[in-house]
């Protein structure tokens, strides 16, 4: 039942946000921009995408070595072409995670390892995107002419900057109630872990590169979908603008980040005095690329093998 209430409420969230984003939009204007579409540019966008992911995967490969849930570079990549249709089907932007959990168990690898591979990957990813929007604070502070616009982006900063180097502080704390309390005892391995990691002479440089990658790339993503509708607005403005925007897309309040990601890049668009209709245009691609993306990922999941196990674990005996 309090399943149920969750999954209503974020449906209830993306419904709603979807409504603001939509609310005084001049759908006419969306209707022209639509029709102006180029399927070129859109499918750049889904390569795109299906790229992100695959940095995504050599990323969760060499943290997941850490976990003692090691995994290879082209499952790591198809366990997360699989998360991606699980995130367009489940609550929130992980819910991929916890297929991606239960795909590294079906290896052999115990819970605990499978849970922490996918915590430490989503931590560092976290981390690389809140260090990215700060780095880029001085431009895009400039950009945002808005004060109260200015107001939330230094916010956002503070706010992702304090949890992310707070969780890697955490790792390192002596006190030993933090290694025996539960839940602590996990959220303090997993920190240790994402130290071990981003301070690693080996495998530290890869992953810091990666990150910057997978978060870059979804700039390019955003590129794309602004250059197929031949919007107004230039690669550098949008790399000010796409991380702050998909940092707070990835709080688990909706279905997908739907709704969340159309309202925010709408107000960040009017903010940096662009067409707010271009940004729900531009938001309304950059979703439907995952979604075609996350198509792809469904037919992986028909077609693999731990579909066909789990298939057969529930099949009726004789059958």
């Amino acid at each position: 039942m309090r399943g149920f209430l969750l999954l209503a409420a974020r449906i209830l969230v993306s419904a709603a946000l979807l409504y603001i984003a939509f609310r005084g939009i001049n759908f006419a204007a969306i209707q022209s921009r639509l029709s102006q579409i180029s399927p070129g540019w859109f499918l750049l966008a889904v390569l795109a995408t299906i790229f992100q992911i695959f940095l995504g995967a050599l990323r969760w490969r060499e943290i997941s070595a850490r976990c003692a849930a090691p995994l290879g570079t082209g499952q790591a990549f198809r366990y997360n072409m699989i998360g991606a249709f699980f995130n367009q089907t489940l609550p929130s932007t992980i819910g991929g995670d916890a297929m991606r959990l239960w795909l590294v168990r079906q290896t052999g690898a115990g819970w605990r390892a499978a849970t922490y591979s996918v915590l430490v990957d989503r931590a560092i990813g976290l981390i690389a995107l809140a260090l990215i929007v700060v780095a880029s604070l001085p431009w895009s502070y400039e950009l945002i002419g808005n004060a109260r616009g200015r107001m939330a982006l230094l916010l956002v900063d503070l706010a992702a900057i304090s949890a992310g180097l707070g969780f890697l502080v955490y790792g390192v704390l002596p006190w030993q109630w933090l290694k025996t309390l539960w839940p602590l005892r996990h959220i303090h391995a997993c920190a240790v872990i994402a130290n071990q990691v981003i301070f690693n002479r080996n495998s530290g440089p890869k992953v810091a590169v990666l990150s910057l990658l997978i978060h870059v790339m979804a700039v390019v993503i955003a590129w794309c979908a602004v250059r197929s509708i031949a919007a107004p607005a230039a690669f550098e403005q949008l790399f000010m603008l796409v991380p702050p925007i998909m940092l707070i897309t990835m709080l688990p309040i909706s279905i997908a980040g739907w709704g969340v990601r159309e309202a925010t890049m709408m107000v960040a668009f009017g903010y940096a005095g662009l067409a707010p209709t271009d940004g729900t245009v531009v938001s309304l691609l950059f979703g439907a690329s995952s979604f075609v993306v996350g198509a792809i990922g469904g037919l992986v999941w028909i077609l693999s093998a731990e579909k066909k196990s789990e298939i057969s674990h529930v099949a009726p005996e004789g059958e």
